[in-house]
């Protein structure tokens, strides 16, 4: 994608990045390797590199940086760990990307209220670390280390999402430096308000395209007093899926239900090394509760999943197994590059109503059969989202050709089904062909909210919605 005729004329770029470097003294670079790596993030999209790369450590800097991009009409690029999956970090008009790493600081557990306060730069798992000894604990596992500011901007979500919600169930205030370098806080600490409109919502999920988020507060929970995981086996794809829907229309407070087909169950097995597994569609469960509480639900589950024919339950009760047999999901994106050692993968993901999920499933595996490509899927099942990754060459116009033509196909018949274009990866700018699709004249009214919050288009142009 040619993008340079879209950058900033060299001496707005010179009086931007003087003034930037004025700010952030040796914390700002124009190192290629440093722009380089800022410029991509996880995903096959093209990479696209800014014109230079600060690493702020106050909200009041980031406020500065945004007023002297605004007034000059400069890029600006939120960057947290760089682990998105729709070239959400690329640059593609230039301008400056705000790293936000070394915002690190837990400023608040307020654990009678149950609710932390974090810099953007936290890491899920240092969050986790930090309140392992309070007896607390931050839920939102979307697989990678990614930083707090942005599964925030991202609306990430993960294997636990199905029992504690995404991001947007688990934020109740942010402060943001908005395109125009005025900090606002959207909220207060209360776990419920009708005063105003809920600006929370809005700034969780915008990708950095409304304003740089500079402080989460976040809902923590109490560590389960019990925790029991346990693998199931199926013949079919349709049995596993069955066996989800019935689960929750029992109501059952699973707290996370993955599944893996038989490809990347396959794959894994030769990744992660797990014994006395086979190669067939296969669900991960995690029960959290009370020790009555776990057993009575993995009764019930057991009972369930062996109606649609799944094997009896393999228990992982230790912590060191729970965390090998997790350890192993978590990783199934590498085992699936295993297996094709020189190729590289594109992840995606769609989500539909839970009653779909079995038949947008099937569709989809049969259709994939015919391209040839290999393509392990795996989901979130208990709330309909699951993902594919094309394991493939890059350099390689027919497979790419094969796996888009397959991807467009995936994405409209989750629309069709009610469902939407992603379900939890975001949209950046690998997704905006699909949004006017699945939001018709609503996008325009998102146009609408840019274009009033950020009406020079400095942050994050490109992504979610064209101006």
């Amino acid at each position: 994608m040619d993008v340079k005729a879209d950058r900033v004329d060299e001496k707005t770029r010179g009086a931007a990045l003087d003034a930037l470097k004025q700010i952030f003294g040796d914390r700002f670079t124009t190192a290629e390797a440093v722009r380089e790596q800022h410029g991509k993030d996880e995903s096959y999209h093209t990479p696209m590199a800014p014109d230079a790369v600060v690493f702020a450590e106050t909200e009041d800097e980031i406020a500065q940086a945004v007023t002297v991009c605004n007034r000059l009409g400069f890029p600006v690029i939120p960057f947290g760990t760089g682990t998105s999956l729709e070239g959400h970090v690329a640059a593609m008009k230039g301008g400056v990307t705000i790293d936000t790493s070394l915002m690190d600081r837990i400023l608040s557990v307020n654990a009678e209220d149950l609710d932390v306060v974090v810099q953007p730069g936290v890491t899920r798992k240092q969050l986790n670390e930090h309140l392992r000894d309070t007896g607390l604990f931050f839920p939102i596992d979307p697989g990678a280390d990614a930083s707090i500011g942005g599964m925030t901007a991202t609306r990430a979500s993960g294997t636990n999402a199905v029992r504690y919600g995404t991001m947007r169930e688990n934020v109740l205030s942010l402060r943001v430096v908005t395109p125009t370098g005025e900090v606002i806080r959207t909220s207060r600490r209360a776990r419920k308000s009708s005063a105003g409109y809920d600006l929370t919502r809005l700034f969780v999920g915008s990708e950095g395209t409304l304003g740089i988020i500079t402080e989460i507060t976040l809902k923590v929970y109490g560590i389960p007093e019990a925790i029991s995981s346990a693998v199931c086996q199926f013949e079919d794809l349709e049995g596993a899926v069955d066996s989800v829907i019935t689960t929750i229309h029992a109501g059952v407070p699973v707290a996370r239900m993955e599944l893996l087909d038989e490809v990347q169950m396959g794959a894994c097995i030769d990744y992660s090394k797990l014994e006395g597994y086979e190669a067939k569609p296969t669900i991960f469960f995690e029960f959290h509760g009370s020790e009555a509480g776990v057993k009575e639900q993995a009764e019930t589950v057991e009972a369930i999943a062996a109606e649609f024919g799944g094997s009896s339950f393999q228990w992982a009760t230790r912590t060191e197994d729970r965390n090998v047999l997790w350890q192993a999901r978590h990783d199934a994106y590498y085992a699936a590059l295993a297996q094709r050692p020189g190729a590289q993968g594109w992840p995606t993901d769609v989500c539909v109503p839970v009653s779909r999920l079995a038949e947008c499933i099937l569709e989809t595996k049969k259709d994939l059969e015919e391209t040839g490509l290999y393509a392990p899927l795996v989901g979130h099942v208990g709330d309909g989202n699951f993902h594919l990754v094309y394991i493939i060459d890059l350099d390689n116009p027919d497979e790419m050709g094969r796996a888009k033509a397959h991807s467009e196909r995936m994405v409209r018949r989750a629309l069709a089904m009610d469902g939407t274009c992603t379900g939890e990866h975001g949209v950046g700018y690998g997704k905006m062909p699909y949004l006017e699709e699945e939001h018709g004249a609503a996008l325009n009214l998102m146009r609408s909210v840019k274009q009033a919050i950020d009406p020079n288009n400095i942050m994050n142009p490109g992504k979610i919605v064209r101006v």
